[in-house]
Parts: C-alpha cells; sequence; structure tokens
C-alpha cells in the first residue's frame, strides 16, 4: 500500500479540530514484520515509517495558527538531551535519519500521517503527543530490515532464521557426537515481548538512572551486554534464571525438563520477577536468544566442544593426574564437554574499523565482567585475530576456544611429569543452517586452522606462546582410544584402548584405563569400569588392544542425564617415566521417538499426534509422561508404565494456531531414563 506525498504543511485551527484516529495496526504491523505479535496495538520497528490516519471534526483543512507539534518519549525521564525525547513537526519529505512526519493523502476530512522514527532511536515502550493533548502509544524495537539500524542483515533467508523462527536447534552430546536438541524460543507468543522489556527494565541499570539506561537502549551492543546480565541471577538483580549444576533440582525444575524459553520467561514475569530454577548453558543461551529475538537483534545459539573454563586469565588450562589416571582437582580451571553461547549480528562503531558482525555474549555465569556477572559482546573477528583488548571480555572468549591444554602426571614420591595429551580446546562450533535443520560448523569463524601459519601468529598477537611449540615430542608410544558403533542406554558394550610401539626397543609399560560418568560441565561423576594393568610388555613395533567392559549394572546410576562417559587410557613407559593420555568422551544414546502425524494438519483443526517409544532397559520404567510443545501447538501430558523391552504408544492432541512450518516437540520422561527428545516438522496448511 502506498500513499502519494503532497508538500504542504499541516495547519490546525483548534486541536481539539482532531475528532479520532486509526493507528492502523495490522497495516503497519504486517509492513514492520511484527505482525506474529499480534495486531491489536502498534509496534514498529526503527527506521522505517509508519502510517496514522487522523479525522478531523471541521471536515476540512483551514489555515490554522500552529503547525501540528508531535513528541515521542520513552522511559521515565524523556529527555532530547539523552535521545529519549524527540520533538518534530511536519516536513515535505520523511527524513529516515530522524524521527520526521509527512502528509500523505490530499485535503479532506481525514489526514494520513506517515510517521518515522530515527534508524538510532532508544527501543522501548513510546508515547506520542500530537499538540500537547492527542496521545497514543507504540513498542518501538531494532530494525534489522533498516540499512541505517546498527542490526541491518542484508539476507532475507537469514532474517527469516535469525529474527522471525521461532523454533530451532541447540546441539549438546559430544564433540564426535553432536546431539541436536529441539527448542521452542516463542519470541511472538503472547505476553513475551512484554516480559522482554520487564527484563530492561528490572535491569540494576535501569533502577540507578533510567534516563540514563533508556538513552542506552538506542545502542544493540549496551542491549546485549545488559540481558548477557540479566538471563543469570548470579548478582541477586532478579535474573530470569538460576545456574545449577548438581543432580539434584527437588526445589526446582531440571534444566534438561524445558523444551523452550516461554515458560520460563512467563514463570518469572508472574512471580514478580523471581529467578526461575533452574538452567544451564544452553538454557541460558535459548532465553538470551528469544528476548533478542523479540527485541528485534539478529540472533543465533552456538556450541563450542570441549570448552575452556579458564579462571585465572592466563590463557592456560592445567590438567593434574595421579598414577591411576584420577584427575585432581588442583585448579578451577575446567574444559567443559561443551558449552553454548548466544551471537548476535551488529556493527561495532566503538572499535576500529572490521569488526561488525557476529558477536559472542554469554549469559551463563561464570566469571564477572566490570564487577557484574556477564561476558560479551564481543566480535568473533577479534577472536579470531587475537585482539585481546577489545570490548568486551575477549581474553576468556578467547580461552574458551583457543587455550593451551597442559597435562601433568603426578607420581606418589610428589614429582611430576608432562604429559602427552592430544586433546584439543575448542572444537567443532556448531549452530543450526539457515533453512535447514542440519549443523552448521563455524569453527573458522573463531580461529584459524590449527596448526596454520595464521594461527601462529594470533597466537603471538595474544602474548601467547603457540600450543604446537609447547607439545613434546612424541616418546614412540601411541595409545589410541576406540569405541563400538553403537553404544545405547541400557546395553552392556566393550571400548577399547590401543597401544603401539613404533621404537626399536622393548618397552615394559603400565596401562591405566578408566571410565567415569562426567557431566556436561567437565565435573567428574563415579567410576564405570576400571582396569590397571602393571605389565603391559610391547615389542618393536608391536601393538595390543585392550578392552574395557562397560555393564550398564554398573553405569546406570553413575551417569546424569547428560548420558556421558569420560574414557581416559594413561600409559606409564617404566624405562623412562614418561606417560601419555588419550581421553574420549562417549554419549549413550536414548532411544528414538517415533511421531506420525494423524490427519491433514490444519490451522484451528484438531489434531492427533501418535508418539512411540520402546523401553531398552532390562527394567520398567516409572513415573512416565508424553509432553509436547511447539510453535503455536498446545498438549497434554499422558502418565504412562513401560515394561523391560516393551513398545508404548500413546496419542496426543493439538491444535495448530498459526500456517507455516512448525516443530512438533515431544518428550518423554521416567525415572530411568530421564528426558528424551524428538521433533518432527510438521507443514501446517490454511
Amino acid at each position: 500500500m502506498a500513499f502519494p506525498l503532497f508538500p504542504f504543511h499541516l495547519m490546525i485551527s483548534h486541536t481539539h479540530d482532531i475528532g479520532s484516529w486509526d493507528l492502523a495496526c495490522e497495516f503497519n504491523n504486517m509492513d514492520h514484520h511484527t505482525e506474529l505479535n499480534g495486531t491489536d496495538r502498534l509496534i514498529v520497528r526503527r527506521g522505517q515509517p509508519f502510517t496514522v490516519s487522523l479525522s478531523l471534526r471541521s471536515g476540512s483543512y483551514q489555515p490554522g495558527t500552529h503547525q501540528l507539534c508531535i513528541t515521542a518519549d520513552t522511559g521515565k525521564q524523556p529527555m532530547e538531551e539523552y535521545g529519549t525525547r524527540a520533538v518534530f513537526g511536519l516536513s515535505d519529505v520523511i527524513d529516515n535519519t530522524h524521527w520526521s512526519a509527512v502528509v500523505t493523502s490530499p485535503p479532506a476530512d481525514t489526514i494520513t500521517l506517515s510517521i518515522c522514527s530515527a534508524p538510532d532511536a532508544p527501543i522501548g515502550r513510546y508515547i506520542l503527543t500530537l499538540d500537547s493533548q492527542i496521545q497514543f502509544e507504540l513498542i518501538l524495537l531494532f530494525n534489522p530490515w533498516c540499512p541505517r539500524d546498527a542490526v541491518y542483515m542484508d539476507s532475507k533467508d537469514k532474517l527469516e532464521e535469525y529474527v522471525l523462527a521461532q523454533d530451532g536447534i541447540i546441539y549438546r552430546g559430544d564433540a564426535k557426537y553432536p546431539v541436536p536438541l529441539p527448542w521452542y524460543f516463542g519470541q511472538f507468543e503472547d505476553s513475551i515481548l512484554d516480559i522482554c522489556l520487564r527484563i530492561l527494565d528490572v535491569n540494576p541499570k535501569y533502577q540507578r538512572n533510567p534516563g540514563k539506561d533508556c538513552s542506552g537502549r538506542r545502542n544493540p551492543v549496551y542491549v546485549t551486554r545488559v540481558l548477557s546480565a540479566m538471563v543469570n541471577s548470579n548478582d541477586r538483580d532478579n535474573g530470569v534464571l538460576v545456574g545449577c549444576w548438581k543432580n539434584s533440582f527437588e526445589d526446582g525444575i531440571s534444566p534438561m525438563s524445558w523444551k523452550g524459553s516461554v515458560n520460563i520467561l512467563r514463570n518469572w514475569n508472574s512471580t514478580s520477577c523471581m529467578s526461575v530454577r533452574y538452567g544451564q548453558c544452553w538454557v541460558f543461551a535459548a532465553v538470551a536468544c528469544t528476548v533478542s529475538r523479540a527485541l528485534g537483534i539478529p540472533c543465533r545459539v552456538v556450541t563450542n566442544y570441549l570448552s575452556a573454563h579458564d579462571t585465572n586469565t592466563n590463557l592456560v588450562i592445567e590438567r593434574y593426574y595421579d598414577e591411576k589416571g584420577q584427575l585432581l582437582n588442583s585448579t578451577r580451571d575446567m574444559i567443559w564437554n561443551y558449552h553454548c553461547w548466544v551471537e548476535s549480528w551488529m556493527t561495532r562503531p566503538d572499535l576500529k574499523a572490521g569488526f561488525d558482525g557476529w558477536q559472542a555474549s554469554d549469559p551463563t555465569p561464570q566469571e564477572k565482567s566490570e564487577g557484574v556477572y556477564c561476558c560479551g559482546p564481543v566480535p568473533l573477528q577479534a577472536i579470531k585475530e587475537g585482539e585481546l583488548t577489545l570490548k568486551y571480555d575477549a581474553p576468556f572468549v578467547f580461552a574458551e576456544v583457543n587455550a593451551d591444554l597442559e597435562t601433568y602426571l603426578k607420581y606418589k614420591d610428589g614429582s611430576m611429569k608432562r604429559l602427552y595429551d592430544k586433546s584439543k580446546v575448542g572444537q567443532k562450533i556448531s549452530t543450526k543452517s539457515v533453512g535447514s535443520d542440519q549443523r552448521e560448523d563455524i569453527t573458522h569463524l573463531y580461529k584459524y586452522a590449527e596448526g596454520s601459519d595464521e594461527e601462529r601468529e594470533v597466537f603471538q598477537k595474544a602474548n601467547h606462546q603457540n600450543k604446537l611449540l609447547k607439545q613434546q615430542d612424541n616418546t614412540g608410544l601411541h595409545i589410541t582410544i576406540k569405541v563400538s558403533a553403537e553404544m545405547r542406554k541400557g546395553c552392556d558394550f566393550d571400548v577399547f584402548a590401543l597401544v603401539t610401539n613404533s621404537t626399536s626397543v622393548d618397552k615394559k609399560c603400565r596401562l591405566v584405563f578408566a571410565s567415569r560418568a562426567v557431566a556436561y560441565d567437565g565435573t567428574i561423576g563415579q567410576e564405570c569400569g576400571f582396569k590397571d594393568l602393571l605389565n603391559v610388555e610391547l615389542p618393536p613395533g608391536g601393538e595390543r588392544k585392550v578392552p574395557l567392559r562397560l555393564n550398564y549394572s554398573k553405569y546406570c546410576n553413575a551417569i546424569t542425564q547428560d548420558n556421558l562417559i569420560r574414557l581416559g587410557a594413561l600409559l606409564i613407559d617404566y624405562s623412562t617415566r614418561d606417560a601419555i593420555l588419550d581421553m574420549r568422551t562417549i554419549v549413550l544414546e536414548n532411544p528414538e521417538i517415533c511421531i506420525r502425524i494423524l490427519g491433514e494438519p490444519k490451522v484451528n483443526r484438531r489434531l492427533a499426534a501418535e508418539v512411540t517409544l520402546q523401553n531398552p532397559l532390562s527394567e520398567p520404567l516409572e513415573a512416565c509422561c508424553f509432553s509436547i510443545e511447539g510453535a503455536n501447538l498446545t498438549g497434554n501430558k499422558i502418565p504412562t508404565r513401560v515394561e523391560p523391552g516393551q513398545e508404548v504408544k500413546a496419542k496426543i492432541y493439538f491444535t495448530p494456531t498459526h500456517c507455516g512450518v512448525r516443530k512438533l516437540l515431544v518428550d518423554f520422561n521416567s525415572d530411568k531414563l530421564g528426558h528424551v527428545k524428538g521433533f518432527r516438522n510438521v507443514i501446517i496448511g490454511k
């Protein structure tokens, strides 16, 4: 819909000549890509015109005594110098660099105004006042469709994925076995936008100085940093989520129970901003992604496998083992099996040129930044180039993907020997692909190829010795862990340590082959299987394959809901006291949930899904239920009991309320299997 421009000033003889107005919410919201928020109120994006119709009681234009004056206010203390108040009149043409308005209709008893906000206006709730008396409200969001906006993204497909998509996939598991977790972001669900704006208003910076905080909301860097702090509650700031990395969640909800962000945000809002229990890294990241997309910042969740948590900022993670291969807790530094954070798309005018684009920020509370538990945003390009002085928190993120791993063997007599350790930090950094459910590897955005000249230069720039130079010369002994093709939860299976001697002399060694349950954040749990061979003899060129049996009866009560077991094989050469270590984390596979849609999916038509799962265990599953969640899909929980080896089948009913491709998220929960996730894409017709 287009309106011709008429280059004249509107003169109204008396304010009361304006009898009524029409905000054209349906047209404007559609035009501004906010119609999914509903069309009952005006929600627009900055730097883009919207239309308002005014009806005059007088019936036609009359030369008057003043020109129409418009004031746009946001926040508690709107001030022009803060940019939270704009005062403007009518122009001949729209000026898309600041607030402006033009008449777009011919003389009549109804006047159509086109009003455009500044492309750098603070986001949030606004009151627009016409001639000091007539007022209406609107919500202003970031505008990634506007070339003058700092979050502009020049790709329709990417805008669909990173701003408009309400569901997605987050990766968990292990670098060798990434596990897709479907997630419902739900940024356009009822009440979610209001909750996101409330998060901004609850943040301590707003409480201390509302005017300055609202002024900061013009800048996506500022807003992203506030969100990084407010999604967690470690600063006792009424943040959204409490983190918990224990096995017990009696006084809250297990992080594995969540299927989406909507219930988390609504729970926080309905309890007067009481922090929701509990979250772990993927939950923190997913909620931050929901809020960012709701406010108009393109955002995605990323997963970094073998992610370093460097507590002393020396860019080195030190690990110490005893002669039985047990990890000694002598440092707070950790290697997380995986860690999730978010990337947001924006320019960085606060930095030197070359650092626009994706910025990493991390709402999971790990270390303080400027006195607050938050992290980022920091440009991915800064991490890749080793520019550790750039804002914000570049050394911490750099260490997450690049830290050196120094592993030591501590003998009984107190002496220590450096271990040859093949582990590499920062592997297979992953996110959901644009427009598909495939995994996209974005490691190249964070680091140059391992061992390349560019990587060596980056480490020198970061004032950090190249990891390749620190590796010991190989001792001539080699050890590699091999695993079975299928490692299903409930089964007994073997893993293997393959030991070879490439030297020209006989070797007599000690082999320690251990397995322990491990949480995804690297916390070591109970033993699942152990073997200590004191006399492993290897002739020149010799090879030996040593099995370790992992029995369900032993690991079933040891593993966490992460389904992870850490394998470690330590080989000690008696003649030289040299030692080499290989480590590997395995993911036990859950049974698959089969999902079958019964009937033709159409909007507002009740539909059934048949869900099926087979119990792979030799014991019954108790306290079981299926539940579903998805974009505009609703379901109910069905309690059930599953006998050993038996298949359970259930029907779940739901009513889609929007057309298009939607993910039907299914969760099966039980006492023995924990949460088993599955999903299916459903095309909802009109």
